[in-house]
């Protein structure tokens, strides 16, 4: 297979590059940020259908500019899980009233998503989570419950929420995918959970009575599960690519600060540092190879275990090329952020919950074993 860009592909990245080195460098807030990006319209690249999107753009430029941005001087994005993910479920699942509503908020920057799914007890099994919507008179629903490690919930405007709506229901069956807005004050609360970092990236959020509109229903009351596996499929492929490029950056500085110390010295450092490379390389061709395709189940649990796994050795290894420096960080006497951590520091730390957000190891290992190698199912107790 040839894994190259074509010159059409390579004078869109050039053009990427061009805006981004003009644009990205400003002290521009966020939500600001997405406005910018919204206005020259690099928000919904490809979103051919119904012209919700901004521009046109083949597969290979999407990862064109997922790649450039990646390198670039840009802010993180706060808009990412309203077009990666929402959008493409709602061009899978939505009613054109659906799109119509909320594809151009997001193509233009201006309404930010959460995503809730995961629960205090339905983490990487999500088929178990149990926070309720029950039908109001009025045919809307009441949401109680709790949600958990809800990236920028802090910030956005729009949640979408697994809930239960069959009451006795168990497990995938009796679930719902509903469209919440986040300003219903009383009713939802947002708590920051501080992390190894001494950071806060994720969130509690509780849901006491708040209310969703029952034409904020996707895919149909009871198709919840369907929707939201077809949801977690759209997070191959391109953003993966991207989340390669950082991993690139980062086992550079590993591999400068080992010749800097002395540590390649180190046979054995030696062979991890190239080990590293070379499960990168296969990364990215696993990725390329992947994009796009939607017959195979697997592909998203293949690529979690192997991204996960590459990135916690590597902040493994950074530590012992950091050598005994590496250790003592700096006090910063703030009720945030008590103690300040240098970038392998930092690595290292928030690495270790990789093999467990986004469907732990153990879960993405069983879906390989079950949906892909045709093995008998787990036992259930």
């Amino acid at each position: 297979m040839d894994f190259g860009f074509s010159g059409d592909d390579e004078a869109f990245r050039a053009e990427v590059r061009e805006w981004l080195a003009a644009h990205a460098g400003g002290a521009e807030d966020r939500r600001t940020w997405e406005r910018t990006l919204g206005k020259a319209g690099w928000i919904g690249l490809g979103w051919s259908e119904g012209g919700y999107g901004n521009r046109t753009a083949t597969l290979t430029q999407q990862v064109a500019w997922a790649e450039e941005y990646a390198r670039s001087a840009a802010p993180p994005r706060s808009g990412h899980i309203g077009e990666n993910l929402l959008a493409p479920t709602l061009l899978a699942h939505g009613t054109d009233e659906q799109r119509s509503r909320f594809l151009p908020p997001v193509a233009a920057g201006e309404e930010l998503w959460c995503q809730g799914y995961s629960e205090p007890g339905a983490g990487s099994d999500l088929a178990g989570v149990s926070t309720k919507a029950e039908r109001t008179p009025d045919g809307a629903y009441r949401i109680t419950g709790q949600k958990i490690w809800t990236s920028l919930a802090h910030e956005a405007d729009w949640c979408f929420v697994l809930a239960r709506t069959e009451p006795g229901s168990r497990r995938h069956h009796g679930l719902t995918f509903l469209l919440v807005p986040m300003d219903q004050p009383g009713r939802i609360e947002v708590r920051p959970i501080r992390q190894l970092t001494g950071t806060s990236d994720f969130n509690e959020v509780f849901f006491d009575g708040a209310h969703a509109r029952a034409e904020h229903v996707v895919g149909g009351e009871g198709s919840g599960w369907r929707v939201a596996m077809s949801l977690l499929g759209f997070e191959r492929g391109v953003s993966t690519l991207a989340q390669q490029v950082g991993f690139a950056e980062e086992l550079g500085t590993v591999v400068r600060t080992a010749v800097e110390t002395g540590a390649v010295r180190d046979p054995v450092v030696r062979e991890r540092l190239v080990r590293q490379w070379a499960e990168l390389r296969v990364m990215r061709w696993n990725a390329l190879r992947t994009l796009g395709s939607s017959g195979d189940a697997g592909a998203p649990s293949v690529a979690k275990v192997l991204w996960s796994g590459w990135h916690q050795r590597l902040g493994e290894l950074a530590m012992l090329v950091r050598g005994a420096a590496g250790t003592v960080g700096s006090a910063r006497w703030s009720a945030s952020a008590p103690y300040e951590l240098d970038v392998f520091q930092h690595l290292f730390l928030f690495s270790r919950a990789d093999t467990i957000y986004g469907g732990s190891d153990q879960i993405q290992r069983t879906i390989i074993a079950e949906r892909v190698l045709g093995l008998p199912r787990e036992p259930k107790g």
